[in-house]
């Protein structure tokens, strides 16, 4: 299911929500309103928590079906609070907190940005239990905040080059396409939260970019 909504009149949805196929992790705050939502078109466990004491869980953690990785600065009551409720969760050991910035991952592969390090690669791929690739978006180190990606697709940032093209649709077993979210804001990962089941986009965005997403991300099977 793709759904048009904004969380609190903010529409940089994958800023604040960190999604896999199975659980979202979404900031304390969020309305109920909002959960059941979220909940209803991703159809996933909705866990409510902070990551470093703030609400931007999208921008600080990345994961897939296997577990988490999150900022150096995750508190141990939030790490272990997650672990509580069955995840697997790692910090990663680089000085960049925005791992979610840093990072594209599904089930079958990951791409990290060349910010990382060799020991934040390796964390990486112990955790999501998966082969880890280097790559950027359109020339830039902020692959998270420029993709969203799904084990059924990607939507990449417009100016995507067919070399990193190439790199992430092999590291990550998916067809890739580029678009934009929000009438045309090119932060594709940014402004949306997406799993296999569905896509939540911020209010603005369009018909035809709709239809981009919904066919990038694998959703106009058959």
């Amino acid at each position: 299911m793709i759904r048009r909504i904004n969380l609190s009149g903010n529409p940089n949805l994958g800023v604040y929500i960190s999604v896999t196929d199975s659980v979202a992790l979404i900031p304390v705050n969020a309305s109920p309103k909002f959960e059941d939502a979220l909940r209803e078109a991703l159809e996933v466990e909705v866990l409510r928590t902070s990551l470093s004491g703030s609400s931007l869980n999208g921008a600080l953690s990345a994961g897939n079906s296997n577990g988490f990785v999150v900022s150096n600065q995750a508190m141990d009551r939030e790490v272990e609070a997650l672990m509580a409720a069955g995840l697997e969760v790692t910090r990663i050991p680089d000085r960049f907190t925005a791992v979610g910035n840093l990072v594209l991952a599904n089930d079958n592969g990951a791409v990290a940005s060349p910010l990382l390090s060799e020991d934040a690669l390796n964390v990486i791929g112990d955790v999501l239990e998966v082969d880890v690739k280097v790559s950027t978006v359109a020339g830039l180190n902020i692959i998270g905040s420029l993709g969203a990606v799904t084990s059924r697709g990607a939507l990449l940032h417009p100016h995507t080059s067919e070399d990193e093209m190439r790199v992430i649709e092999g590291a990550l077993g998916v067809e890739a396409d580029v678009g934009t979210v929000n009438h045309g804001v090119a932060l594709v990962g940014a402004c949306s939260a997406a799993n296999s089941n569905g896509v939540l986009v911020g209010e603005e965005t369009t018909g035809p970019e709709l239809a981009r997403i919904e066919e990038a991300l694998g959703f106009l099977e058959g």
